[in-house]
């Protein structure tokens, strides 16, 4: 088996730095000689006592699972204080999905685009900082802070009158059980599934798919076929939505009066 790759040194200076602390100070706050801390900052020391990782790891808020595995470097700011919030698998026991992003040079998330011919390699390369950085990218203004966008190309006319072809702005969703019943997303299935863009409702029995298009039926995947999921935001086309037709107009109307009479008192 291939030995699993250690970050605990680097993790350990780029945590002290990211907090603008010195290693006196640092070795202060955890009543540790600056001997020690330095040795193990510089890799001096082979096999740090499990004691002091554990120390430092809570110092941090971060898990020690995660303090030794994860290169937090390249995580990402906004990753980094969900994981200090206690969205850590390690801490909450809950399946954590840390999503790779890459940044411009004012340390701002970019708005990475997945194109038709990239979509191949997405799965395989989702979490890859050097396939994100491969991809276009682009900043939009505006955007609510607090979240990672991505935008993402789609096919066929399931959710009409969102026109087909358009682009999907989507943001990031880490928790899904925050998600409300039939909730705009593209989800990112495994295996050689199409990328889907669904009104999605969690079920106990998997994510049920709805679309918007009624000549598609509803049909729902299992969790474990879901590699990602991104909330609507917006959508980019050079189409314009369809204008309802003489037929939809009598449809909602009727839909209207169907309202009226169950909400009547004794109906």
């Amino acid at each position: 088996m291939e030995a699993q790759e250690i970050f605990l040194k680097e993790n350990l200076k780029f945590l002290r730095q990211r907090k603008k602390l010195t290693q006196e100070s640092l070795a202060e706050a955890l009543d540790m000689s600056r001997v020690k801390l330095k040795a193990i900052e510089t890799g001096t020391t082979a096999n740090p006592a499990v004691q002091d990782i554990v120390l430092i790891s809570r110092y941090f808020k971060i898990a020690t699972d995660t303090f030794l595995l994860v290169n937090l470097a390249k995580l990402g700011e906004l990753k980094l204080r969900e994981l200090e919030a206690g969205s850590d698998v390690y801490l909450t026991g809950k399946n954590i999905r840390v999503v790779a992003i890459t940044i411009n040079p004012d340390s701002k998330e970019n708005v990475e685009y997945v194109p038709i011919k990239a979509k191949a390699g997405y799965r395989a390369g989702h979490t890859d900082p050097e396939y994100l950085a491969a991809l276009p990218k682009f900043n939009i203004p505006n955007l609510p802070s607090g979240y990672t966008y991505r935008m993402f190309p789609t096919s066929g006319d399931s959710m009409l009158p969102i026109p087909e072809g358009s682009d999907i702005l989507a943001r990031y969703v880490q928790n899904w059980k925050d998600l409300k019943a039939a909730t705009l997303c593209i989800v990112i299935l495994v295996g050689d599934q199409e990328f889907v863009f669904k009104q999605v409702t969690i079920t106990p029995d998997g994510l049920l798919l709805h679309s918007m298009n009624k000549l598609y039926e509803d049909y729902t995947v299992d969790f474990s076929d879901v590699l990602e999921i991104w909330e609507y935001y917006s959508f980019h086309s050079k189409q314009l939505p369809e204008a309802m037709t003489d037929l939809t107009t009598v449809i909602r109307e009727i839909r209207k009066l169907e309202v009226k009479i169950t909400s009547k008192p004794g109906q």
